[in-house]
């Protein structure tokens, strides 16, 4: 009775899920500006969980200095994967006040995880290089109203 019960809400989830996020990228989200250090960043933010379960998937190509930023209610050991993802990506976990804690580089259409080290509220992900490429690591804080900074 469990395994069938379990088969019937894997299947309303999955009926759940827009069409669109079927094989089409999502692309009509909101943006929010970030700064690392003197580089600058426009991040499409996933602040939804449709819009998080999604993400980057699907995407051919993500213009150098763009990204997302998954948007979480409450912090919490956050773990991606790369199913469906084509491009290869890293992310930083970061927390409320913008320090990166971690980064991980992920391969594309994969399905191994990688995890904050600590409790998040947000994942800013960004094609794979572009954190190396500017010098940016864990301990490096981010700028932008996603962020608050400590008093």
């Amino acid at each position: 009775m469990n395994r069938r019960l379990a088969s019937l809400f894997g299947l309303l989830a999955l009926s759940a899920i827009p069409a669109w996020s079927q094989g089409q990228p999502q692309t009509q989200l909101p943006r929010v500006s970030l700064s690392a250090g003197m580089h600058l960043i426009s991040a499409q933010v996933a602040a939804t969980p449709d819009q998080r379960s999604i993400g980057l998937m699907h995407r051919q190509e993500m213009p150098t200095n763009e990204g997302m930023l998954f948007a979480f209610e409450q912090a919490g050991v956050q773990c991606f994967w790369m199913k469906n993802t084509l491009l290869p990506l890293t992310a930083a976990f970061v927390a409320d006040d913008g320090t990166i804690i971690n980064l991980a580089d992920m391969k594309p259409q994969t399905l191994d995880s990688h995890c904050s080290a600590q409790p998040v509220r947000y994942v800013l992900e960004m094609n794979q290089g572009w954190f190396v490429k500017r010098g940016i690591q864990a301990g490096a804080r981010l700028g932008g109203s996603p962020f608050s900074r400590p008093k």
